[in-house]
């Protein structure tokens, strides 16, 4: 497995649509594996391909405490969600950056799974809330996205001062 670099803001690639991917294949195995090691060396519960410069629909989470429940998705859509919550939300590309974000406390998603079976899974609170945030990614939008503008702005610009500070959660 190889620790792939991570795509920090304000890189072009993290507001692009991903494509589709045709099919599960040796390539798209292998980058599962390299994703999750990315993600766990973080460390994260959650990573998409954009993040790692990769333009395809593909998504990793593992929201477990111990690290061993790992969820690979392709072309993950929410196909349902309901109820509300809010979370404290951080980013792999935005390190050193929190806020509270709301979105649909449960959700039905559907994707190709590793084995290249298409399922349907219900999923609450962190893992919902974590899906959500990686299908945003695959989408061209970022967690902060979800914030008021202004709320927003001076997140976008603590971020530029830690980066000029050379004081990432790296």
């Amino acid at each position: 497995m190889e620790k792939l670099d991570i795509v920090l803001y304000p890189d072009s690639g993290l507001r692009e649509v991903c494509k589709p991917i045709a099919e599960m294949n040796d390539r798209i195995d292998r980058l599962i594996d390299d994703m999750f090691y990315t993600m766990y060396d973080a460390p994260g519960i959650g990573l998409a391909a954009p993040q790692i410069a990769v333009q395809e629909r593909l998504i990793v989470v593992d929201v477990s405490e111990k690290k061993n429940e790992p969820l690979a998705l392709l072309n993950p859509e929410i196909i349902r969600s309901a109820g509300k919550i809010t979370w404290e939300e951080g980013c792999l590309s935005l390190p050193g950056i929190y806020a509270n974000v709301n979105r649909p406390s449960d959700i039905i998603v559907r994707g190709m799974n590793r084995d290249g079976k298409m399922i349907e899974l219900e999923a609450n609170d962190l893992l919902a809330v974590c899906i959500q945030h990686e299908i945003d990614h695959l989408n061209g939008k970022l967690f902060v996205d979800h914030l008021s503008g202004l709320k927003r702005m001076r997140a976008l610009q603590k971020f530029k001062k830690l980066q000029e500070e050379g004081d990432l959660d790296e």
